[in-house]
């Protein structure tokens, strides 16, 4: 009962955050190929391929910290993003897509040129 039930999370994680970025890149007439970084929320490895794919972009291009800290829940984007500009891949001017996954399966994108 709690492998289903961890799968249909697993599953609902992947569609509306991929729908939510898909969303986002929209309402902006920006494609896929035009985002230059993707900070989601460190969830689930797993989770953040899956959106990968359905979004048509490349893991190359989301910043990845949950193999250090594992799933910091609220935290994991402000904390992804800090580092990812203090690393200096992210520069002025480029197209920064954050995705999020919160309790009670809330969900929600936003994007932004940094």
């Amino acid at each position: 009962m709690l492998a289903a039930f961890r799968a249909d999370v697993f599953k609902a994680a992947v569609r509306n955050l991929a729908s939510a970025s898909r969303a986002a890149l929209e309402a902006n007439g920006l494609t896929a190929s035009q985002v230059d970084w993707v900070v989601a929320h460190q969830a689930n490895y797993r989770i953040i391929q899956g959106v990968s794919q359905r979004c048509e972009i490349p893991m190359e291009r989301f910043y990845m910290n949950i193999h250090k800290y594992g799933n910091t829940s609220s935290a994991s984007i402000p904390i992804a993003l800090d580092e990812a500009l203090e690393e200096g891949k992210i520069k002025p001017g480029q197209n920064i897509l954050m995705s999020a996954l919160g309790a009670g399966i809330s969900w929600g994108s936003a994007l932004v040129r940094w």
